[in-house]
């Protein structure tokens, strides 16, 4: 009786827990195309680039359809006991779980690589930026950075001189979204109530001597970010990874247990 009371609950608990993640799935699925498919509304809701938003719908909508097809096969292997879908399951985890070791493998031993590339990408974006006269889906993604963190370039300020418009016009005009907000008499936007001349682009914004721009660079900003939550982004990673291990656990304990002489009349009881 302890033995069939220990499948039992082992069976009921492994359901539950997915059918919350297959909701959680449904979710953040349903969310992800909310925002593709209303992607102005929530830009100018949320002030964030329509390319930046894009991505999210499709991370939204890419989680929710893993973790949607993670909690059907973890709820109907476990409530009828198919050990395919089991196996299944099992072997969806191990996948998770070997990429998330491997990513954070990588990240760390290419480290510095990842970081030459991350600034001369970085860079591609500040010294084309508005070449070709209307911004991209990067290049909005990039203003909403600057906002964000309060940064300008990604060394500092100086590289945005190496922008072709900006270099142009004798690097009287900076970017808007560089601006100091806590600089006074200075315009916020390149809207002042006068006619925009056409030698100032949108986006850019007219400098009346110095700069009044965030000084430090995106780098220093981000790295800064990163010191100050890496105790939460560690633990956050570590709980899914032993979420990970204690299902897999289950689902293998639920999957070897199960035989060919195990009374099926308990799987409904």
């Amino acid at each position: 009786m302890s033995h069939k009371g220990c499948l039992s609950v082992t069976k009921y608990f492994l359901f539950i827990f997915n059918v919350f993640f297959f909701i959680l799935g449904s979710l953040l699925f349903s969310f992800g195309l909310w925002i593709l498919f209303d992607q102005n509304s929530f830009a100018s809701t949320l002030g964030s680039s329509v390319f930046a938003l894009k991505i999210w719908s499709y991370i939204f909508s890419g989680v929710g359809i893993l973790t949607m097809l993670m909690g059907f096969l973890g709820c109907l292997g476990s409530l009828k006991e198919v050990k395919c879908m089991l196996g299944f399951y099992f072997a969806f985890l191990l996948l998770l779980f070997v990429a998330q070791i491997a990513i954070g493998i990588l990240v760390y031993t290419q480290r510095d690589t990842i970081h030459v590339r991350v600034r001369v990408y970085v860079g591609e974006i500040i010294q084309n930026y508005k070449l070709n006269g209307s911004l991209t889906d990067k290049e909005e993604s990039w203003d909403v950075v600057q906002e964000q963190f309060q940064c300008c370039g990604w060394n500092s300020y100086v590289d945005w001189r190496e922008n072709h418009v900006v270099a142009s016009n004798g690097s009287s005009i900076y970017p808007c979204s560089c601006r100091n907000r806590s600089q006074a008499g200075q315009p916020l936007t390149n809207n002042t109530g006068t006619p925009k001349p056409p030698e100032r682009p949108e986006g850019f914004c007219v400098a009346q001597g110095e700069w009044p721009v965030y000084k430090e660079g995106c780098m220093a900003n981000v790295q800064n970010w990163l010191a100050n939550n890496i105790i939460t982004i560690v633990g956050l990673c570590l709980g899914i990874a032993l979420m990970e291990l204690f299902l897999m656990t289950l689902s293998m304990f639920l999957c070897k247990t199960i035989g060919p002489n195990y009374d099926k009349l308990a799987r409904y009881s």
